[in-house]
């Protein structure tokens, strides 16, 4: 009962707001589904988007779930700490030098010497560490979806110390290492949960994507939950690319078959995307990490979790290269 209160509530603000007797003339007829059909297709309509994203500061993205940037510049050997204030604007903080891997480029294999190019978030801070590491580490998600799509290896990438009793090299096998007050003062500046880290090497590249395209790949996003909730698999599939593979391996062949057997269940679906981000990862052309919390409910099945895809946006259309 609440729910529907909620619902009908919704309708009258929405009818109101745009003047639309179309709306009450749809609910009289067809009930709720009818507007709530309605009103997920007017979350595809990039004209909300643009005006949503109007005000909003979009230096890194769009980002609704993160107050910390860390943004570490190979070229530069720096790590900057951009904290969201009261405006929800990013600001910058605080700026360290930061030794990385000994060899220039992305990192591809355990061994090569090389910190990784991307985006990622940092999993736990570890107190006790060999002194060689300093006071503390903060262990980062590497290798994250992408980098285990493009079969890199190796783990353990940290921010972490410098030796408090040993001599070290101007360089790491591929962390990000800085002074120790820095690590102390990082530690107190962030809420590891609420952190993203952007690594990068090209100093002259922009991180930063135009307003124009986060409305896209908004529009798009929803684009692809509408054709999602309403099983049209054809609209549904074509967000995909044919280099498809899922976290788990599987191909776009093969993913195409489990979906068709599962669209055609032609089940009622809720799906309700929060706490979303869009980052344009580094040295990627037209390649974006987005990342949001999915409640989805149908007649069979639910999930209330993270949902990670990786996306290249190629003529203002989504194309889903991995997802988890």
């Amino acid at each position: 009962m609440e729910n529907k209160f909620f619902t009908l509530l919704l309708i009258l603000l929405y009818s109101s707001l745009f003047a639309s007797n179309d709306i009450l003339t749809a609910y009289r007829l067809n009930g709720i589904q009818a507007i709530e059909q309605k009103l997920d297709k007017d979350l595809t309509n990039i004209s909300y988007w643009r005006e949503f994203l109007k005000d909003k500061d979009t230096k890194f993205g769009y980002i609704e779930s993160y107050t910390n940037v860390l943004l570490c510049d190979k070229e530069k050997s720096e790590l900057f700490i951009y904290m969201k204030d009261n405006n929800n604007s990013y600001q910058l903080r605080q700026e360290y030098n930061a030794f990385t891997g000994k060899r220039k480029g992305d990192k591809i294999k355990e061994g090569d010497l090389k910190t990784p190019i991307g985006v990622y978030d940092i999993v736990k801070k570890i107190s006790k560490v060999d002194s060689f590491y300093g006071p503390m580490a903060f262990v980062t998600s590497y290798p994250n979806l992408y980098d285990k799509y493009r079969g890199k290896t190796g783990k353990g990438i940290w921010i972490h110390g410098l030796p408090t009793n040993q001599k070290r090299d101007a360089f790491t096998k591929g962390c990000i290492a800085i002074n120790n007050k820095s690590i102390e003062s990082l530690n107190k500046n962030i809420d590891i949960k609420k952190t993203v880290l952007i690594i990068k090497e090209d100093t002259n590249s922009s991180n930063t994507p135009s307003k124009e395209t986060l409305a896209h790949l908004l529009s798009e996003l929803y684009a692809w939950r509408y054709a999602w909730i309403y099983n049209n698999i054809d609209d549904y599939l074509h967000f995909y690319s044919q280099e498809f593979r899922r976290h788990d391996g599987m191909n776009f062949k093969d993913f195409k078959k489990y979906k068709t057997r599962v669209f055609k269940k032609n089940e009622n679906k809720t799906i309700i995307f929060t706490k979303i981000n869009i980052l344009a990862y580094p040295n990627g052309k037209n390649l974006y990490k987005i990342t949001f919390y999915e409640k989805y409910k149908s007649d069979s099945f639910s999930f209330n979790g993270e949902k990670v895809l990786i996306v290249k946006l190629q003529n203002n259309k989504l194309h889903i290269i991995t997802e988890r």
